[in-house]
């Protein structure tokens, strides 16, 4: 491999010559050979935002070079565009602080910014990536802003959305079904009857619900630490640096940000994100919820419950022909399984507030951002392959809420709970329906079971 010499403080190293990162930047590969899970490349783009914006405010705020903060933005928009993301090789298990990662950024900005101001003719400017690209800053302010700006990016460009359409789709099946009666289940027994309409109304409101505690909880993730260096104290950053910088990011992303009322807080607390995955992981707990009653609805075809039908998208065996099987279901559900274990990482990660910094920042942010894409892909890929497609069986559903025995509680009102307990277990120990064991019973005659026994009014206070 041709390679090129790279210098730190620490001294020579050598690096690939078709590589921009520099010698920290290979340092690192070479220190933390550990799994193969990189920063997320949404992390990556946060960070070139940042950069971008630290140097139009360095710019304006403390003089710095004209062309290097055009040099700069060039190459930060290179990488905001993905078009360097083999750049930036470096895995989650580094650095606590994420010095490394701030540093591949650096490097790369750095480098690609030299070579533009070489195009140019500017010879008598050259670009640092500590004095320049990492101006007013630290790591330790930067990669937490990062976390924070990525957060908020992908929330809004991807998860919401896919939250939105999830329970438009709902919506538009509760009314559908909004007049279709079938039979309750509690406790997996049966229990007194309901629209499938209002069933379907549940799951759209945990949607609504856990909509609103993301986007309720992502305020919080708003704010952003830049500004607070090393310690929190704002060492060599001007004054005004964070609400300068925040303002920018929230007008080159076109999403809204603002400067943390206390950097000493931001840079060893994450409790920002452990109440923000909070959220996802109530989203994660109803979409369990929502692909297992479909799942335990669709059982059968013959041998189940079968009062819905699902898709059949792909054989369901290799040794069973015709059958078909919940993928859909079980892929969703296995996804939120993962999520509800990134969290219990986030809130211990989140517990190493070591004085003035968090230093498990990076199995922080790549837990946030590995839920939110599964919730995403794993919330579209249901709707589009399950949830459209989704019918009931209206037949079965008639079937089954004319055989449950759980009608009786009709009959509390006129003959007693006692008396009502008595002709559904007459019925089930005889094997008969509920109307002849109460006719048989001398309860109620059969005028009178039918005027009281009317599923249909049985789904709404009287």
């Amino acid at each position: 491999m041709e390679t090129r010499t790279e210098r730190d403080t620490i001294g020579e190293i050598q690096v690939p010559v078709d590589r921009y990162w520099g010698a920290q930047t290979q340092r690192s590969l070479e220190n933390f050979k550990i799994g193969t899970e990189q920063i997320p490349t949404e992390v990556v783009r946060a960070f070139a935002e940042l950069k971008k914006a630290a140097a139009i405010v360095n710019g304006k705020l403390k003089g710095l070079d004209s062309r290097k903060v055009e040099a700069i933005t060039y190459a930060a928009d290179k990488v905001i565009a993905g078009e360097l993301n083999d750049h930036f090789p470096l895995v989650v298990w580094q650095t606590g602080s994420g010095t490394q990662s701030n540093m591949n950024m650096n490097e790369v900005l750095a480098f690609l910014a030299n070579r533009f101001l070489e195009d140019k003719g500017e010879t008598d400017v050259k670009v640092h990536p500590n004095d320049d690209v990492n101006h007013s800053q630290s790591s330790n302010d930067t990669f937490p802003t990062a976390m924070h700006v990525a957060t908020v990016i992908f929330a809004e460009e991807k998860l919401l959305p896919a939250v939105v359409q999830f329970k438009n789709t709902l919506a538009a099946k509760e009314e559908q079904f909004q007049d279709l009666v079938k039979i309750g289940r509690t406790h997996l027994q049966d229990a007194t009857p309901l629209t499938f309409g209002q069933e379907i109304s549940g799951w759209k409101h945990m949607l609504v619900t856990c909509e609103k505690m993301i986007t309720e909880s992502l305020e919080h993730v708003r704010s952003l630490t830049i500004g607070g260096t090393a310690v929190g104290t704002g060492l060599n950053a001007p004054i005004g640096f964070s609400e300068a910088v925040s303002a920018q990011l929230s007008k080159q992303i076109g999403l809204s940000y603002k400067a943390s009322e206390n950097h000493f807080h931001g840079l060893t607390s994450h409790d920002e994100l452990v109440h923000f995955h909070g959220a996802l992981k109530a989203l994660a707990a109803d979409a369990f919820k929502i692909a297992n009653d479909i799942r335990l609805l669709a059982s059968g075809p013959r041998c189940g419950i079968g009062e819905v039908i699902i898709p059949a998208n792909e054989p369901g065996s290799s040794i069973m022909p015709g059958k078909v099987n919940p993928t859909q279901s079980e892929a969703l559900t296995m996804v939120t399984a993962q999520i509800i274990g990134n969290d219990a990482a986030v809130g211990f990660a989140a517990t190493q507030g070591h004085f003035q910094l968090n230093v498990f920042k990076p199995v922080i942010i790549y837990n946030v951002i590995q839920s939110m894409r599964l919730l995403a892909d794993g919330l579209t890929n249901f709707h589009d392959k399950c949830l459209v497609g989704l019918e009931a069986d209206e037949e079965k559903m008639a079937q089954l809420l004319n055989e449950s025995l759980m009608l009786v509680t009709a009959l509390n009102p006129h003959i007693g709970y006692e008396n009502a307990a008595k002709i559904a277990k007459k019925a089930h120990a005889e094997n008969t329906t509920l109307k002849e064991a109460a006719i048989d019973s001398g309860l109620l005659t059969e005028e009178q079971f039918d005027e009281y026994v009317v599923p249909g009014d049985m789904i709404a206070p009287k």
